[in-house]
């Protein structure tokens, strides 16, 4: 894979007015926007059910599963939750054979979502809920929106390490004081994970991972699993993680410190869509809706996660965005890459 240069840039990301870079080109006019209907309502509960496959934590796709049915009694949601690459692979199998199970997909890896697009793999919608939101929020023909957002965060087990004492950039990792200390996930399974690594590959080059490999790394899945290794004390620090994930242990009393680090901290957009040929399309419009309706990013921010809807608000003790050198992937590239930086780490890690 060639070196892309990856842009960096701090700007306000906060609810209020929060925005992505201009990843999504704005030549076109957008699709018009839909809104929940009598008519919708009525077809979505005799449908009865909707599929929804999501890389979304457990946590929150559980409590959103459970406050969508609540909302809408008569019609479940069966969810399957899984890594964003598990995700891509049962959608684009199910796909060439035929089987159109998922009616509602969620990605961390947004790259996929584009594929899927790409690949006219997925139903034109645009909720009227999202026209308040960043223009970059949504996709520019209405193929999809941004469910919301997460860092690509380091950080530490605060009761075996000092802050002093912890690391405060992406390089210092390197150090050998870390040797078999550390903890991370892997870009093959999870979408958070593929994006810090994308990032980081073309920040510093594949010549950190090399070095990072050297460090007898303890390798897990997901971006939700450092974390988790961390608040146990099995490793010391977590050389990667999903700042959401993070939020949501350190509300359960873990014992875990977020670390932004200065030279960048990557921005992972989480896409959400309906597929082409759902089996419950209007169950997957009325889900759609609720995703992006503020009672849904409510749940989702309350959760960990950041939301582009101008009526939430992030939660009090959150850093800043405005604070931080964001780095943001363009989608389409990762989209490109992303079989490349999955070999590459490999043939790296070994795993």
């Amino acid at each position: 894979m060639s070196r892309q240069k990856t842009r960096i840039g701090r700007r306000h990301l906060l609810a209020a007015s929060a925005t992505l870079p201009a990843l999504f080109a704005t030549a076109r006019a957008q699709p018009a926007a839909s809104k929940i209907t009598p008519d919708l309502l009525a077809a979505a509960r005799q449908e009865g059910k909707v599929s929804h496959y999501t890389s979304d934590d457990l946590a929150l796709a559980t409590k959103l599963a459970k406050a969508f049915e609540e909302k809408y009694p008569g019609i479940k949601l069966q969810l399957e939750r899984t890594g964003s690459e598990r995700v891509y692979q049962r959608v684009s199998q199910e796909y060439a054979s035929g089987i159109h199970e998922a009616d509602v997909v969620t990605s961390a890896d947004l790259g996929f979502v584009v594929a899927w697009k790409q690949q006219g793999m997925l139903t034109q919608y645009m909720p009227e809920e999202t026209l308040s939101w960043s223009a970059d929020a949504r996709d520019k023909d209405g193929f999809y929106t941004l469910e919301n957002f997460t860092l690509f965060v380091m950080g530490y087990n605060s009761r075996l390490l000092q802050p002093a004492d912890a690391p405060k950039t992406w390089t210092d990792l390197l150090d050998p004081k870390w040797k078999g200390k550390m903890v991370k996930g892997h870009p093959g399974y999870s979408g958070t994970i593929m994006n810090g690594t994308y990032a980081l590959s073309n920040l510093f080059g594949w010549e950190y991972f090399e070095k990072l490999a050297k460090q007898q790394v303890m390798q897990v899945q997901s971006a939700g699993d450092p974390p988790m290794r961390a608040a146990q004390g099995e490793r010391v620090v977590m050389a990667d993680a999903a700042e959401s994930v993070v939020f949501r242990i350190q509300q359960q009393g873990a014992p875990l410190a977020i670390i932004y680090p200065k030279e960048g901290v990557p921005v992972v957009p989480i896409g959400v869509a309906i597929m082409k040929q759902p089996k419950n399309p209007n169950a997957a419009r009325l889900l759609i809706h609720f995703l992006t309706s503020r009672e849904g990013q409510q749940i989702i921010t309350d959760t960990g996660g950041r939301s582009f809807h101008p009526q939430v608000k992030p939660q009090a003790h959150w850093e800043p965005l405005a604070a931080m050198k964001l780095i943001f992937n363009d989608p389409a590239a990762l989209a490109r890459d992303a079989e490349g930086v999955k070999k590459r780490y490999t043939q790296i890690f070994g795993t």
